[in-house]
């Protein structure tokens, strides 16, 4: 019973985020040129990162809600870096998490929490661009057999056949002329959003939720206390937990600052912060599938070091006798009727996406 609870209760938190970064990401694919997305992220370099990590810095967009957008950027023609350090950046921070960190801790937690995200998102970023570059696919010989393309641009492409290009998304036509650009659909981008990037995340979301509701409910009581016995490993404690846990960026904040008045070190909470809203099961599950397991190690090895080492470097900073407990009293939000309504919407868009294979079987 423990564990539908906390299934029912991590289904309504991240329901609403996931839809919501769908949407944008199916919004997203309509009005912005795919060439656009590839000329500045494109290109396994630091501007790149630099220019995904700083994009990615005011989203207000949660760890799961960031995954349809990353998705996104990456079948728009991002480099494996850009999206990486794109999928790190973003769900530690967002303006409402900004300004409640700012509400909670003060300015200088806060613009600690904001440039260390930022190295570590590029750090993870640039290290993806050296040890795991896309792979470049092999050009087709030519054959007897096998009509040459023609390099005469006036009968490359009837209109039809260029309209039919670039309605699907994936002609090199679409932005290259103004003749060509398409206008914005709503069935579109509802059909990119709900269809090919849901259906490509739907199996990966399920386990998930799964495992991270298991992970909720063995989680035990009893926390600060074994993180104030056992200070020198409460990094690694926080990390082991905090990993695969979804917690969002502005939800982690009174999480950290009950740890830290409850007597654990501010490195320690600072952890949390930062490792909780970069990851969980369901993204990870995410970024093996999209980009390989030699990005996953590069991803899960930036968040753990660096979360550590300003873990570390914050306790050295940050004198916590300056929290305010009052600053938590307003925190808390109920579960309302839009959140179960999303997760309504969503649950039955991963049963469907799961068992559709099974119906076509039969």
């Amino acid at each position: 019973m423990e564990f539908v609870n906390a299934l029912y209760n991590l289904s309504n938190a991240m329901a609403f985020f996931i839809l919501f970064g769908l949407a944008f990401a199916g919004i997203l694919h309509e009005i912005v040129p795919e060439t656009l997305v590839t000329k500045h992220l494109g290109k396994e370099s630091i501007s790149s990162v630099i220019k995904s990590t700083i994009f990615g810095i005011p989203l207000p967009v949660c760890s799961c809600g960031v995954i349809p957008l990353a998705t996104s950027i990456k079948k728009s023609g991002a480099s494996k870096g850009a999206t990486l350090s794109f999928l790190i950046s973003t769900p530690i921070t967002g303006i409402d998490s900004i300004m409640a960190t700012y509400g909670i801790f003060g300015w200088i937690f806060t613009l600690y929490r904001v440039l260390t995200s930022m190295v570590i998102a590029m750090v993870a970023g640039i290290f993806t661009n050296i040890f795991d570059k896309e792979e470049e696919k092999p050009k087709p010989a030519f054959s007897p057999f096998t009509a040459p393309k023609t390099t005469n641009t006036s009968f490359a492409f009837t209109p039809k056949k260029q309209e039919e290009s670039c309605g699907t998304g994936t002609g090199s036509c679409c932005s290259s002329s103004p003749e060509s650009k398409q206008k914005f659909s709503l069935k579109k981008a509802y059909s990119y959003a709900f269809g090919t990037l849901l259906k490509d995340i739907a199996k990966p979301l399920l386990w998930g939720l799964l495992l991270g509701a298991l992970i909720t409910v063995a989680i035990p009581k009893n926390l600060s206390d074994i993180l104030i016995e056992y200070s020198w490993l409460s990094y690694v404690i926080v990390i082991a937990i905090a990993i695969p846990m979804y917690v969002c960026a502005t939800a982690s904040l009174p999480i950290a600052a009950a740890l830290m008045l409850s007597g654990v070190s501010a490195g320690a909470a600072f952890v949390f912060l930062s490792a909780g809203p970069a990851t969980n099961t369901v993204t990870i599950g995410v970024v093996k599938k999209m980009m390989g397991t030699k990005s996953l190690y590069i991803y899960l090895g930036s968040i753990i070091v660096g979360s550590i080492i300003f873990g570390v470097g914050l306790d050295y900073l940050f004198d916590i006798s300056s929290i305010d407990p009052k600053s938590l009293v307003h925190l808390h939000e109920e579960v309302g009727f839009l959140e179960i309504f999303s997760s309504i919407i969503l649950w039955g868009y991963i049963v469907y996406y799961i068992l559709k294979p099974y119906f076509k079987h039969n």
